[in-house]
Protein backbone atom coordinates (compact mmCIF):
# COMPACT_ATOMS: atom_id res chain seq x y z
CA UNK A 1 0.00 0.00 0.00
CA UNK A 2 1.41 3.29 -0.94
CA UNK A 3 1.87 6.10 1.57
CA UNK A 4 -0.21 8.77 1.82
CA UNK A 5 0.76 12.29 0.33
CA UNK A 6 2.40 14.40 2.72
CA UNK A 7 1.23 18.17 3.02
CA UNK A 8 1.31 21.08 5.57
CA UNK A 9 -1.12 23.58 6.87
CA UNK A 10 -1.72 26.77 5.36
CA UNK A 11 -0.64 28.05 8.81
CA UNK A 12 2.85 25.76 8.53
CA UNK A 13 3.31 27.55 4.86
CA UNK A 14 2.99 30.64 5.89
CA UNK A 15 5.36 30.44 8.84
CA UNK A 16 7.55 29.11 7.01
CA UNK A 17 7.71 32.03 4.46
CA UNK A 18 7.64 34.64 7.22
CA UNK A 19 10.75 32.55 8.85
CA UNK A 20 12.59 32.56 5.64
CA UNK A 21 11.75 36.37 4.27
CA UNK A 22 10.04 38.39 6.74
CA UNK A 23 12.08 40.72 9.10
CA UNK A 24 14.52 39.22 11.20
CA UNK A 25 14.20 41.31 14.53
CA UNK A 26 10.20 40.37 14.33
CA UNK A 27 11.30 36.51 13.22
CA UNK A 28 13.17 36.02 16.84
CA UNK A 29 11.02 37.59 19.01
CA UNK A 30 7.92 35.95 17.26
CA UNK A 31 9.27 32.71 17.87
CA UNK A 32 11.73 34.20 21.17
CA UNK A 33 9.41 35.52 22.75
CA UNK A 34 7.01 32.92 23.94
CA UNK A 35 9.87 30.32 24.50
CA UNK A 36 11.97 33.28 26.85
CA UNK A 37 8.57 33.25 28.73
CA UNK A 38 7.20 29.57 28.70
CA UNK A 39 11.39 29.13 30.00
CA UNK A 40 10.84 32.02 32.28
CA UNK A 41 7.44 30.42 33.50
CA UNK A 42 9.16 26.96 34.11
CA UNK A 43 11.70 28.82 36.31
CA UNK A 44 9.26 30.45 38.37
CA UNK A 45 7.76 26.98 38.81
CA UNK A 46 10.70 25.40 40.10
CA UNK A 47 11.16 28.60 42.30
CA UNK A 48 7.91 28.14 43.78
CA UNK A 49 8.44 24.16 44.09
CA UNK A 50 10.86 24.96 46.35
CA UNK A 51 9.29 27.61 48.34
CA UNK A 52 6.56 24.24 48.83
CA UNK A 53 9.43 22.37 49.73
CA UNK A 54 10.48 25.03 52.75
CA UNK A 55 7.57 24.89 53.70
CA UNK A 56 8.40 21.27 54.76
CA UNK A 57 12.17 22.04 55.95
CA UNK A 58 15.12 23.49 54.50
CA UNK A 59 16.60 19.88 53.87
CA UNK A 60 13.74 18.98 51.90
CA UNK A 61 14.57 22.03 49.59
CA UNK A 62 18.48 20.47 49.59
CA UNK A 63 16.92 17.06 48.99
CA UNK A 64 14.84 18.16 45.98
CA UNK A 65 17.31 21.01 44.81
CA UNK A 66 20.53 17.94 44.48
CA UNK A 67 18.09 15.23 43.10
CA UNK A 68 16.96 17.77 40.51
CA UNK A 69 20.76 18.05 39.38
CA UNK A 70 21.27 14.37 38.90
CA UNK A 71 17.56 14.08 37.13
CA UNK A 72 18.76 16.87 34.97
CA UNK A 73 21.78 14.45 34.20
CA UNK A 74 19.40 11.93 33.17
CA UNK A 75 16.97 14.58 31.39
CA UNK A 76 19.83 15.47 29.14
CA UNK A 77 19.80 12.41 27.23
CA UNK A 78 16.29 12.60 26.06
CA UNK A 79 17.17 16.97 25.83
CA UNK A 80 19.99 16.46 23.35
CA UNK A 81 18.23 13.45 21.70
CA UNK A 82 15.44 16.29 20.88
CA UNK A 83 17.27 19.10 20.04
CA UNK A 84 19.13 17.32 17.84
CA UNK A 85 16.40 15.84 15.79
CA UNK A 86 14.19 18.72 15.82
CA UNK A 87 17.53 21.03 13.87
CA UNK A 88 17.50 18.08 11.59
CA UNK A 89 13.60 18.42 11.12
CA UNK A 90 13.76 22.45 10.75
CA UNK A 91 16.61 22.15 7.91
CA UNK A 92 14.14 19.80 6.01
CA UNK A 93 11.44 22.53 6.75
CA UNK A 94 12.98 25.24 5.21
CA UNK A 95 14.36 22.92 2.19
CA UNK A 96 10.58 21.91 1.81
CA UNK A 97 11.36 18.35 1.78
CA UNK A 98 7.75 17.96 3.95
CA UNK A 99 8.23 13.71 3.44
CA UNK A 100 11.37 13.35 5.11
CA UNK A 101 9.84 16.10 7.59
CA UNK A 102 7.46 13.45 8.20
CA UNK A 103 9.94 10.64 8.65
CA UNK A 104 12.06 12.38 11.02
CA UNK A 105 9.17 13.65 13.49
CA UNK A 106 8.21 9.72 13.50
CA UNK A 107 11.52 8.08 13.84
CA UNK A 108 12.28 11.06 16.48
CA UNK A 109 9.47 9.70 18.76
CA UNK A 110 9.79 5.81 17.66
CA UNK A 111 13.83 6.69 19.62
CA UNK A 112 12.57 8.67 22.22
CA UNK A 113 10.49 5.94 23.08
CA UNK A 114 13.27 3.20 22.92
CA UNK A 115 15.22 5.69 25.63
CA UNK A 116 12.42 5.56 27.55
CA UNK A 117 11.91 1.96 28.23
CA UNK A 118 15.68 1.49 28.36
CA UNK A 119 15.61 4.06 31.89
CA UNK A 120 12.92 2.24 33.23
CA UNK A 121 14.51 -0.62 33.04
CA UNK A 122 17.83 -0.48 33.61
CA UNK A 123 18.17 2.72 35.97
CA UNK A 124 14.40 2.97 38.05
CA UNK A 125 15.15 -0.55 40.35
CA UNK A 126 18.99 1.07 41.37
CA UNK A 127 18.06 4.12 42.06
CA UNK A 128 19.37 3.98 45.67
CA UNK A 129 23.10 3.13 44.19
CA UNK A 130 23.12 5.43 41.94
CA UNK A 131 22.38 7.85 44.28
CA UNK A 132 25.04 6.61 47.02
CA UNK A 133 27.39 6.35 43.38
CA UNK A 134 26.61 10.40 43.52
CA UNK A 135 27.93 10.57 46.77
CA UNK A 136 24.31 12.21 47.77
CA UNK A 137 24.66 12.39 51.57
CA UNK A 138 22.61 9.95 53.18
CA UNK A 139 19.93 12.20 55.07
CA UNK A 140 18.84 13.17 51.92
CA UNK A 141 18.69 9.78 50.31
CA UNK A 142 16.43 9.06 53.29
CA UNK A 143 14.20 12.22 52.62
CA UNK A 144 14.18 11.44 48.77
CA UNK A 145 14.74 8.67 47.47
CA UNK A 146 11.20 7.28 46.69
CA UNK A 147 10.90 11.48 45.28
CA UNK A 148 13.43 10.30 43.07
CA UNK A 149 12.51 7.22 41.70
CA UNK A 150 8.55 8.55 40.96
CA UNK A 151 10.78 11.32 39.02
CA UNK A 152 12.42 9.20 37.16
CA UNK A 153 8.96 7.98 35.99
CA UNK A 154 7.99 11.31 35.29
CA UNK A 155 10.82 11.56 33.35
CA UNK A 156 9.43 9.36 30.26
CA UNK A 157 6.84 11.39 30.02
CA UNK A 158 9.04 14.66 29.80
CA UNK A 159 11.16 12.81 26.89
CA UNK A 160 7.88 12.28 24.97
CA UNK A 161 6.88 16.20 25.68
CA UNK A 162 10.17 17.64 24.69
CA UNK A 163 10.17 15.75 21.38
CA UNK A 164 6.47 17.21 20.86
CA UNK A 165 7.61 20.41 22.23
CA UNK A 166 10.66 20.92 19.87
CA UNK A 167 8.44 19.96 16.94
CA UNK A 168 5.80 22.73 17.51
CA UNK A 169 8.77 25.02 17.88
CA UNK A 170 9.94 23.70 14.57
CA UNK A 171 6.77 24.71 13.03
CA UNK A 172 6.84 28.30 14.71
CA UNK A 173 3.74 27.53 17.18
CA UNK A 174 5.71 28.63 20.34
CA UNK A 175 2.21 30.48 21.62
CA UNK A 176 1.09 27.12 21.64
CA UNK A 177 3.84 25.66 23.24
CA UNK A 178 3.58 28.87 26.33
CA UNK A 179 -0.39 28.44 26.30
CA UNK A 180 0.09 24.40 27.04
CA UNK A 181 2.90 24.82 29.30
CA UNK A 182 0.54 27.55 31.25
CA UNK A 183 -2.01 24.79 31.98
CA UNK A 184 1.22 22.60 33.19
CA UNK A 185 1.93 24.46 35.76
CA UNK A 186 -0.83 25.70 36.58
CA UNK A 187 -2.28 22.00 37.19
CA UNK A 188 1.38 21.27 38.99
CA UNK A 189 1.37 24.07 41.39
CA UNK A 190 -1.96 23.63 42.40
CA UNK A 191 -1.61 19.83 43.20
CA UNK A 192 1.59 20.47 44.78
CA UNK A 193 0.01 23.46 47.07
CA UNK A 194 -2.43 20.37 47.37
CA UNK A 195 -0.31 18.11 48.76
CA UNK A 196 2.29 20.28 51.25
CA UNK A 197 0.06 22.60 52.75
CA UNK A 198 -3.48 21.34 53.09
CA UNK A 199 -2.94 17.49 53.36
CA UNK A 200 0.35 17.85 55.00
CA UNK A 201 2.52 15.52 52.76
CA UNK A 202 6.46 14.98 52.28
CA UNK A 203 8.26 15.61 48.78
CA UNK A 204 7.44 12.50 47.26
CA UNK A 205 4.04 13.98 46.66
CA UNK A 206 5.36 16.98 44.70
CA UNK A 207 7.00 14.07 42.22
CA UNK A 208 3.82 13.06 41.70
CA UNK A 209 2.25 16.44 41.18
CA UNK A 210 4.67 16.81 38.03
CA UNK A 211 3.72 13.13 36.40
CA UNK A 212 0.35 14.37 36.82
CA UNK A 213 0.90 17.70 35.51
CA UNK A 214 2.95 16.61 32.33
CA UNK A 215 0.46 13.97 31.22
CA UNK A 216 -1.57 16.47 30.59
CA UNK A 217 1.05 17.79 27.89
CA UNK A 218 1.69 14.58 26.58
CA UNK A 219 -2.20 13.93 26.28
CA UNK A 220 -2.49 17.49 24.38
CA UNK A 221 0.53 17.09 22.36
CA UNK A 222 -1.09 13.45 21.05
CA UNK A 223 -3.93 14.45 19.80
CA UNK A 224 -2.27 17.91 18.36
CA UNK A 225 -0.30 15.74 16.63
CA UNK A 226 -3.10 13.23 15.76
CA UNK A 227 -2.98 14.22 11.87
CA UNK A 228 -2.02 11.23 9.30
CA UNK A 229 -1.23 13.22 6.14
CA UNK A 230 0.35 16.45 7.39
CA UNK A 231 4.14 16.31 7.74
CA UNK A 232 4.02 17.02 11.15
CA UNK A 233 1.87 14.40 12.07
CA UNK A 234 2.23 10.95 13.84
CA UNK A 235 1.63 7.63 11.38
CA UNK A 236 3.63 4.44 12.55
CA UNK A 237 4.02 3.58 8.49
CA UNK A 238 6.80 6.44 8.96
CA UNK A 239 8.56 5.53 11.67
CA UNK A 240 12.31 4.15 10.38
CA UNK A 241 15.55 3.05 11.75
CA UNK A 242 16.67 3.05 8.28
CA UNK A 243 20.21 4.64 8.23
CA UNK A 244 19.62 7.85 6.07
CA UNK A 245 16.49 9.02 8.65
CA UNK A 246 17.84 7.94 11.86
CA UNK A 247 22.06 8.99 11.09
CA UNK A 248 22.09 12.70 10.42
CA UNK A 249 19.55 13.04 13.84
CA UNK A 250 21.72 11.03 15.88
CA UNK A 251 24.74 12.56 14.18
CA UNK A 252 23.86 16.13 15.41
CA UNK A 253 22.51 14.60 18.21
CA UNK A 254 25.10 12.82 20.21
CA UNK A 255 27.56 15.44 20.71
CA UNK A 256 24.06 17.39 22.01
CA UNK A 257 23.95 14.36 24.31
CA UNK A 258 27.40 14.46 25.60
CA UNK A 259 27.66 17.54 26.19
CA UNK A 260 24.03 18.12 28.06
CA UNK A 261 25.12 14.82 30.39
CA UNK A 262 28.60 15.91 30.93
CA UNK A 263 27.67 19.29 31.84
CA UNK A 264 24.56 17.95 34.33
CA UNK A 265 27.27 15.39 35.95
CA UNK A 266 29.61 18.54 36.91
CA UNK A 267 26.89 19.93 38.41
CA UNK A 268 26.67 17.22 40.71
CA UNK A 269 30.11 17.13 41.31
CA UNK A 270 29.97 20.78 42.35
CA UNK A 271 27.01 19.61 44.51
CA UNK A 272 28.84 17.01 45.90
CA UNK A 273 32.35 19.05 46.42
CA UNK A 274 29.54 21.44 48.14
CA UNK A 275 28.72 19.02 50.48
CA UNK A 276 31.77 19.96 52.84
CA UNK A 277 30.36 22.52 53.75
CA UNK A 278 27.03 21.10 54.85
CA UNK A 279 23.66 20.20 53.28
CA UNK A 280 22.59 24.31 53.84
CA UNK A 281 24.76 25.37 51.50
CA UNK A 282 24.29 22.60 48.46
CA UNK A 283 20.58 23.83 48.80
CA UNK A 284 21.68 27.42 48.59
CA UNK A 285 23.43 26.51 45.76
CA UNK A 286 20.34 25.10 44.01
CA UNK A 287 18.20 28.36 44.92
CA UNK A 288 21.29 30.64 43.97
CA UNK A 289 20.62 28.79 40.22
CA UNK A 290 17.52 29.14 40.74
CA UNK A 291 17.41 32.63 41.04
CA UNK A 292 20.34 33.01 38.01
CA UNK A 293 17.40 30.67 36.15
CA UNK A 294 15.33 34.06 35.99
CA UNK A 295 17.78 35.66 33.99
CA UNK A 296 19.17 32.75 31.96
CA UNK A 297 16.38 30.61 31.07
CA UNK A 298 14.54 33.20 29.10
CA UNK A 299 17.89 33.97 26.78
CA UNK A 300 17.76 29.53 26.76
CA UNK A 301 14.32 30.51 25.05
CA UNK A 302 15.11 32.80 22.16
CA UNK A 303 18.17 30.54 21.97
CA UNK A 304 16.40 28.01 20.94
CA UNK A 305 13.99 29.61 18.71
CA UNK A 306 17.00 31.26 17.21
CA UNK A 307 18.61 28.11 16.69
CA UNK A 308 15.76 26.57 14.80
CA UNK A 309 15.09 29.70 12.44
CA UNK A 310 19.10 29.48 11.29
CA UNK A 311 18.50 26.17 10.38
CA UNK A 312 15.69 26.82 8.36
CA UNK A 313 17.30 29.33 6.63
CA UNK A 314 20.38 27.46 6.40
CA UNK A 315 18.43 24.19 5.00
CA UNK A 316 16.71 26.92 2.43
CA UNK A 317 20.36 27.89 1.15
CA UNK A 318 20.28 31.43 2.76
CA UNK A 319 23.12 30.97 5.39
CA UNK A 320 23.75 35.28 5.33
CA UNK A 321 20.21 35.47 6.40
CA UNK A 322 21.49 32.60 9.39
CA UNK A 323 24.20 35.19 10.53
CA UNK A 324 21.77 37.72 10.51
CA UNK A 325 19.72 35.60 13.61
CA UNK A 326 22.50 34.90 15.50
CA UNK A 327 23.40 39.06 15.44
CA UNK A 328 19.88 39.72 16.61
CA UNK A 329 19.71 37.41 19.05
CA UNK A 330 22.55 38.57 20.78
CA UNK A 331 21.65 41.60 21.13
CA UNK A 332 18.48 40.53 22.78
CA UNK A 333 19.94 38.25 25.05
CA UNK A 334 22.80 40.98 26.52
CA UNK A 335 19.54 43.00 26.81
CA UNK A 336 17.72 40.36 28.88
CA UNK A 337 21.34 40.02 30.81
CA UNK A 338 21.46 43.71 31.95
CA UNK A 339 17.74 43.97 32.91
CA UNK A 340 17.88 40.53 35.03
CA UNK A 341 20.97 41.47 36.99
CA UNK A 342 19.53 45.07 37.94
CA UNK A 343 16.04 43.41 38.92
CA UNK A 344 17.11 39.92 40.83
CA UNK A 345 19.93 42.45 42.15
CA UNK A 346 17.46 44.66 43.51
CA UNK A 347 15.19 42.28 45.22
CA UNK A 348 17.88 39.77 46.30
CA UNK A 349 16.80 40.56 49.99
CA UNK A 350 13.07 40.32 49.16
CA UNK A 351 13.94 36.44 47.30
CA UNK A 352 15.72 35.59 49.53
CA UNK A 353 13.86 35.81 52.67
CA UNK A 354 11.17 33.94 51.06
CA UNK A 355 13.23 30.68 50.51
CA UNK A 356 14.67 30.88 54.12
CA UNK A 357 11.10 31.04 55.25
CA UNK A 358 9.49 27.67 56.85
CA UNK A 359 7.28 26.03 59.12
CA UNK A 360 9.45 26.77 62.15
CA UNK A 361 10.10 30.48 60.90
CA UNK A 362 13.22 32.27 59.34
CA UNK A 363 16.51 30.02 58.90
CA UNK A 364 18.61 33.26 58.85
CA UNK A 365 21.71 31.07 57.87
CA UNK A 366 20.35 29.41 55.03
CA UNK A 367 18.87 33.22 54.21
CA UNK A 368 22.67 34.34 54.57
CA UNK A 369 24.15 31.48 52.31
CA UNK A 370 21.73 32.39 49.36
CA UNK A 371 22.50 35.40 49.93
CA UNK A 372 26.26 35.18 49.27
CA UNK A 373 26.19 33.07 46.98
CA UNK A 374 24.08 34.81 44.22
CA UNK A 375 25.68 38.02 44.59
CA UNK A 376 28.85 36.48 43.01
CA UNK A 377 26.69 34.29 40.82
CA UNK A 378 24.98 37.12 39.13
CA UNK A 379 28.30 38.95 38.03
CA UNK A 380 29.15 36.30 35.61
CA UNK A 381 26.13 34.77 35.13
CA UNK A 382 23.72 37.48 33.81
CA UNK A 383 24.72 39.06 30.96
CA UNK A 384 27.72 36.69 30.08
CA UNK A 385 25.75 33.19 30.24
CA UNK A 386 23.10 35.02 27.98
CA UNK A 387 26.07 35.77 25.37
CA UNK A 388 27.11 32.20 25.22
CA UNK A 389 23.53 31.36 25.10
CA UNK A 390 23.62 33.00 21.89
CA UNK A 391 26.73 31.79 21.05
CA UNK A 392 25.28 28.28 21.32
CA UNK A 393 22.31 28.85 19.22
CA UNK A 394 24.59 30.12 16.50
CA UNK A 395 26.31 26.23 16.55
CA UNK A 396 23.40 24.17 16.95
CA UNK A 397 21.80 26.36 13.83
CA UNK A 398 25.01 25.45 11.38
CA UNK A 399 25.32 21.69 12.97
CA UNK A 400 28.46 22.32 14.96
CA UNK A 401 27.47 20.43 18.15
CA UNK A 402 30.82 19.02 18.62
CA UNK A 403 31.33 22.66 19.05
CA UNK A 404 28.61 23.46 22.05
CA UNK A 405 30.43 20.16 23.30
CA UNK A 406 33.70 21.39 24.04
CA UNK A 407 32.12 25.14 24.90
CA UNK A 408 30.00 23.26 27.93
CA UNK A 409 32.57 20.38 28.82
CA UNK A 410 35.11 22.97 29.08
CA UNK A 411 32.66 25.07 31.43
CA UNK A 412 32.20 22.97 34.05
CA UNK A 413 35.62 20.08 34.02
CA UNK A 414 37.92 22.44 33.20
CA UNK A 415 36.63 26.24 34.19
CA UNK A 416 34.72 25.33 37.38
CA UNK A 417 35.56 21.88 39.06
CA UNK A 418 39.50 22.59 39.46
CA UNK A 419 38.66 26.30 40.70
CA UNK A 420 36.54 25.05 43.05
CA UNK A 421 38.88 22.54 43.80
CA UNK A 422 41.39 24.98 44.10
CA UNK A 423 39.73 27.17 46.08
CA UNK A 424 38.85 24.39 48.68
CA UNK A 425 42.85 23.36 49.25
CA UNK A 426 44.44 27.00 48.84
CA UNK A 427 42.21 29.38 50.33
CA UNK A 428 40.59 30.41 53.21
CA UNK A 429 37.52 30.87 51.94
CA UNK A 430 34.22 29.48 52.95
CA UNK A 431 30.64 28.31 51.63
CA UNK A 432 31.16 31.48 49.58
CA UNK A 433 33.85 29.98 47.19
CA UNK A 434 30.79 28.18 45.41
CA UNK A 435 29.63 31.38 45.01
CA UNK A 436 32.99 32.80 43.73
CA UNK A 437 33.61 29.67 41.52
CA UNK A 438 30.47 30.08 39.18
CA UNK A 439 31.34 33.66 38.79
CA UNK A 440 34.68 33.13 37.45
CA UNK A 441 33.38 29.75 35.23
CA UNK A 442 30.85 31.57 33.79
CA UNK A 443 32.97 34.50 32.89
CA UNK A 444 35.82 32.50 31.47
CA UNK A 445 33.45 29.86 29.55
CA UNK A 446 31.88 33.43 28.04
CA UNK A 447 35.07 34.11 26.64
CA UNK A 448 36.28 30.99 25.29
CA UNK A 449 32.57 30.62 23.69
CA UNK A 450 33.34 34.15 21.69
CA UNK A 451 36.89 32.66 20.78
CA UNK A 452 35.44 29.86 19.26
CA UNK A 453 32.42 31.76 17.36
CA UNK A 454 34.78 33.96 15.87
CA UNK A 455 36.88 30.87 14.49
CA UNK A 456 33.10 29.44 13.46
CA UNK A 457 32.10 32.42 11.79
CA UNK A 458 35.24 32.90 9.85
CA UNK A 459 34.65 29.28 8.36
CA UNK A 460 31.17 29.62 7.81
CA UNK A 461 32.11 33.27 5.44
CA UNK A 462 34.46 31.39 3.64
CA UNK A 463 32.17 28.19 2.96
CA UNK A 464 29.57 29.86 1.58
CA UNK A 465 31.61 32.90 0.83
CA UNK A 466 29.28 35.75 2.85
CA UNK A 467 30.67 38.13 4.79
CA UNK A 468 29.42 38.81 8.43
CA UNK A 469 28.36 42.52 8.41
Amino acid sequence: MSKTEVIISKKDESFRDFSLNGNMWMVILQVGFPLALYQELIQLFKILDSMMASHISATSVSAVAYLSQINMMLAAIGGGLAVGGSLKISQAYGEGNYELVKKRVNSLFALCAILGVSLLVFVLPFTVPLLRLANTPEELITIGSKYFAIELIGLVITFFNNVYICVERARGNSKRILTLNIVVIGVKLSLTALFVYVLQWGITMIAMATIISQSVLLIAGMISLNKKNNAFGLSFEYMSFKKEITKPMLSLSFPVIVEKVAFNFGKVIINSMSGIYGSLTVGALGISNSIGGLTTNPQNGFQEGAAAIISQNLGAAKPKRSLDAFKKVLVINIIVGILGFILTRLYLNQISDVFSNSVNGVDYQFKELIYTIYRFESLGGCIPLGINAAVISLMLGFGYTKCTLLINFCRVFVFRIPILWGLQMFTSLGSESVGVVMMVSNVLVTLFSCIVAVIVIKKICREYQITFF
